[in-house]
């Protein structure tokens, strides 16, 4: 494997001497039952965990400190119900707003699911494009390069606030998880997009990564 697309933290990056730059984000949304479809605070929202470690770790990692950082509710479940028919019985089970993942953004909802904005922070789930920190191959850094020389704001910048999205970590331009809070909430905002949450799975494969390999 040469390049991969993944969440990965910045800890994890430093220990498998990997490079990374940030390429993608998705703003996550939360379903819940009813019509209304107002936006709501991420303090008011549950995550859900899953009991399998091997399948959703990164998944977990992501809801365990997303709860901590915003006060969000924490359900856990062993069915895999964190995508598919079974989290949208989970959302009626609950009873409140629950965040979606980022492998189910183009799901389409049951006529008695709404999907709802989420705020204060709004959450983001991003992706970075990864490779050794040592490469020395001419094409694959220049497959890094084309791919992600492009990449723009990709929705970390609230135009009405100014303010920017930043996660809690070293400077490095890559992905990670975000936090945009709009108004005069922020944390520690700063001039350079960085990361710091996700994980790399060198022994499990994920459903959040996609690889590469040069010849």
């Amino acid at each position: 494997m040469d390049l991969a697309v993944c969440w990965v933290r910045t800890r994890d990056l430093d220990e498998h001497g990997l490079q990374a730059r940030l390429l993608g984000a998705d703003r996550l949304y939360a379903v819940s039952v009813g019509a209304a479809k107002t936006p709501v605070w991420a303090r008011s929202i549950t995550v859900l965990i899953d009991d399998d470690a091997a399948s959703w770790v990164s998944w977990n990692l992501f809801a365990e400190q997303l709860a901590g950082d915003t006060g969000a509710r924490i359900r856990r479940i062993d069915d895999g119900g964190i995508t598919g028919p079974a989290f949208f019985d989970h959302v009626r089970a609950v009873g409140r707003p629950v965040l979606n993942s980022p492998k189910d953004q183009g799901a389409t909802l049951p006529p008695d699911l709404v999907q709802r904005p989420v705020i204060e922070p709004a959450v983001m789930w991003t992706w970075s494009l990864v490779w050794r920190r040592d490469e020395i191959r001419p094409v694959v850094l220049a497959a890094a390069e084309a791919i992600t020389r492009d990449v723009g704001e990709l929705g970390l910048q609230d135009p009405a606030s100014g303010s920017r999205t930043a996660t809690r970590t070293s400077n490095r331009a890559v992905g990670g998880l975000a936090f945009h809070a709009g108004g005069n909430r922020s944390w520690r905002a700063g001039a350079r997009r960085t990361h710091d949450r996700g994980v790399i799975q060198p022994r499990y494969p994920t459903p959040y990564q996609v690889s590469i390999t040069a010849p």
